[in-house]
Order: C-alpha cells, then structure tokens, then sequence
C-alpha cells in the first residue's frame, strides 16, 4: 500500500482550482479582474491582478534553499497551514488520529481538533533533556494513526531528534502512517536536514519556515515537502492564490545570494547569544537548570517561575510560562545583544531584591 492511499479517498480523488490562464504580455479578459491599478503600488506585479495560483518562482527558490525537487514542494503561509492541509487531507473526522509527543508545538493537536480527528500524545524524557521516545511512539500508534508529527530541534524543549531514531521511527511507520518531521528551528542547530530522506521514504513529510532563521515570520510563508503525489493531493486541498502578491515578492527579495548571507549571519549571533545567555542565567541562584537546545530559545526551571515572568513583564520583558505543561519552566527567546542585556539586568533586579 502506498502511503497516499492511507489519505482519505474523497481527497485523493480532488481535483486542483483550474484558474484562468496566466500569460505574460497578453490582454487579460479571463478572470474578473478590474483594468485598473492603484497608484500607491509599489510592485513587480500590478495588483489588481491575481497572483499565481501556486507562485511557481518562489517554488523554484524555496526548493533549492531547502534542498528538493521543484515538484516535491508546496509553498504554504507559514508551515502553520501546511500542518492544516495534511491533517484535513488525511484524517477522517471521528475516525483517525494524529500522535505526537507532548511537549511540543500544540498546533498539531490544534488542527487535528478542528478536522475532528483523535489526538495521542507521548510524554518525551526530561531525564534525558526531553529526548523525544521514539519507542513509546511506536508502541501508541493504532490502526488509525493517519499522521506522526515530530518537531526538531522540538518546541519548547530545544532538543534534536537523531537521524537513527527517525530512521527507526520511519521504518516502524512505513505504509501505515505518514511521519511529519517540522523542521522550524532547524538552522539553529546540529543536524542536517531531513529532506535528503525524501527520495527513500514516501511517508516522510518534512516541513520548513522562513518564520525563523529568514526573520520572515510576519510574511507567513513556509512550505511542506514529500513525495510528488503528496503535493499534488495537498496542493488541490491547499486554497487558490494563496500567497498574496506582496509577500510573494517580499519573499523573492529575501532569497537572494546577498540576503541569505546576511541572515546566516544572524543564525551564528543568535546561537552565540543563546549560549552566552544559558551560562549567565544558569548562574542566577533561584535557577534550577538550564537545558541545552539547538532553537533560538531555551528552556530553563526556576524556583517561582510565575513571579519571575511578571517581575519581567513589569520591566517591559516578555518571557513564556510554561507552568502548566511543565512546571516551573520557562521558554526564552533568543533576542537582540542588547535585548538579552536587558533581560539579564532584570534578573540581577530581581537576585537583588531577593538579597
């Protein structure tokens, strides 16, 4: 069995959006769309046009940057909606599941919600700096697992999956479920790529953002890559015209040469400054421990950890309280030098007070 045939039969049988026809240099009659333009805009591309129904440079660009076919990827707005299309095109309300491990990016469970679909959830390790358990994945999967979505470097622990355990969690899933690996944080950290797999494992979906490492997240693009049937089924599922002109553009502009050098630049500050703030803050006496992570934040244990977020807020300084999913711990992005300045002289305010 082919893993496309595991997605629901009414999706495998839809047929893309047929849009008008786009042709450079033409008289455009065939979309409804006014003659006229604005004189506010500032684009390549006018405006009172339609932009592509799938934009088929920045498939080109994105696909290259993150190393696959052309045709293995579809351009999403943000992965956030490339995990709504794989969940809908593959899970039967009331009948499927989608498993994941707990903690991680909630929007999995989120979506699989909204499709109507059954949620399973693992506990990951916090004795081994919150591995993910690939074992107990395995052994909770049941006959209607449609989807096993893993996030590396995972959200909010920091903490890579190793390229053997997804190999052994791939080989376990085969035919039966489809293995989602969200890469987000991926440029922060020490393990290549899943992307390579593609090619030898048609139930690997692999998921990448320009949110992160590109500092593109307000133009919300991302894509989803896997086997060339998958995109075709996801991409009838996906809206036409997506992506709107402007960010379209926007994004073209941030992938190139001279661009994406600048923000490699900035990955090596963040991990530097993430580094630079684990050992200072590892050092403040209310901290219990500071995990390692290969994201652009980190997880830390803290004793009164609520207090320690509003006497944050209060300086101006927002951190995430992760108080309920685990207690004690907060989530601390990676800022500006001068940012994590800041919040390092409000947690010297704070040792201070407590003297």
């Amino acid at each position: 069995m082919s893993i496309m045939q595991r997605a629901r039969p009414e999706i495998q049988a839809l047929v893309a959006y047929s849009a008008a026809a786009q042709v450079t240099d033409t008289i455009r009659l065939n979309a409804n769309e006014s003659p006229h333009t604005t004189n506010s805009s500032d684009y390549r591309r006018p405006l009172n046009r339609y932009p592509e129904v799938r934009p088929q440079n920045l498939q080109t660009a994105l696909a290259a940057r993150f190393g696959c076919p052309t045709e293995q990827l579809l351009v999403t707005r943000g992965s956030s909606e490339a995990i709504d299309l794989i969940i809908r095109a593959f899970c039967n309300a009331g009948v499927d599941n989608v498993l994941s491990p707990s903690p991680s990016f909630e929007m999995y469970r989120h979506y699989a919600l909204v499709q109507g679909a059954g949620t399973l959830q693992v506990p990951t390790l916090p004795e081994d700096d919150f591995a993910v358990d690939v074992d107990a994945l395995i052994d909770a999967r049941t006959s209607t697992t449609k989807l096993v979505f893993v996030c590396s470097p995972n959200n909010p622990t920091g903490t890579p999956l190793p390229r053997a355990q997804l190999l052994k969690l791939l080989e376990a899933c085969r035919d039966q479920s489809a293995v989602v690996v969200d890469e987000a944080y991926i440029e922060f950290g020490q393990e290549t790529s899943s992307m390579e797999l593609l090619q030898q494992w048609p139930n690997l979906l692999v998921l990448r953002t320009l949110s992160k490492a590109l500092g593109f997240a307000g133009a919300r693009c991302g894509a989803v890559a896997a086997s060339p049937d998958i995109i075709e089924m996801l991409s009838a599922v996906q809206a036409p015209y997506a992506l709107a002109t402007p960010v379209v553009e926007c994004v073209e502009d941030a992938l190139q040469e001279d661009q994406i050098r600048r923000a490699d630049q900035f990955v090596k500050e963040i991990v530097g400054e993430r580094e630079r703030l684990r050992k200072a803050i590892g050092e403040c006496p209310f901290v219990q421990k500071v995990w390692p992570s290969e994201a652009n934040f980190f997880l830390v244990k803290m004793d009164d950890a609520a207090s320690v977020v509003q006497r944050c807020a209060e300086q101006n300084i927002l951190l995430r309280y992760f108080g309920d999913s685990l207690p004690g711990c907060i989530r601390i992005s990676v800022g500006s030098r001068s940012d994590n300045d800041r919040l390092l002289a409000a947690l010297a305010i704070i040792i201070e007070d407590a003297s």
